[in-house]
């Protein structure tokens, strides 16, 4: 039985955290069944995450590479809603949308959706996002991140919204450039 990227990608856990060194847990997946990703590159999923790929692709089970980050607790981002400013710098790269807000309006993350990914700390100007163990989020009482099939939704939900508007931005400034003014 041949082993396909699809497989391999329900066995991950949908972080689309980037730490693998791909853009999200389907492309690692693509990169494992195509023989040129090792399956021990998932922070995230851990040893449980090593040793389902292993079985699954009978690769010989290995430690978890040191290179890209050590396996951990799970965590939720938390915003501090007095320091927010409202940027909106956060909102674009949270690859499942768990974040909500307005510009110039405080930010809050829905840690129901969020997985732990760290990608909305960098771009935060005033460092107001960080990452709480899952437990210990003043806004999250669950055991466990959002199911990975949830979360792939949303993350395929998010780059299909993301592409629409890139489209219709790029459509807007062609009828610009043309000279056309937009329908009423």
């Amino acid at each position: 039985m041949e082993v396909t990227a699809q497989d391999i990608d329900q066995r991950l856990p949908q972080t689309q955290c980037t730490r693998c060194g791909y853009q999200g847990c389907l492309p690692y997946a693509q990169a494992i069944a195509s023989g040129e990703a090792e399956i021990n590159r998932c922070p995230p999923g851990g040893t449980e995450t090593v040793v389902a790929l292993a079985d699954l692709t009978g690769r010989p089970l290995l430690p978890l590479s040191h290179d890209i980050g050590i396996e951990a607790a799970p965590t939720v981002a938390f915003i501090d809603e007095e320091r927010c400013i409202g940027c909106t710098k956060c909102l674009p790269p949270c690859p499942v949308d768990a974040i909500v807000g307005a510009p110039r309006l405080m930010h809050t993350v829905l840690a129901a959706l969020c997985t732990g990914c760290e990608l909305c700390i960098a771009p935060c100007p005033v460092d107001c996002i960080v990452m709480l163990p899952l437990l210990a989020s003043p806004a999250h009482t669950a055991l466990t991140l959002p199911a990975a099939p949830d979360s792939r939704a949303r993350f395929e939900a998010h780059n299909e919204r993301t592409a629409r508007r890139a489209a219709e931005r790029a459509a807007v400034l062609a009828d610009k450039k043309r000279g056309a003014r937009p329908a009423p």
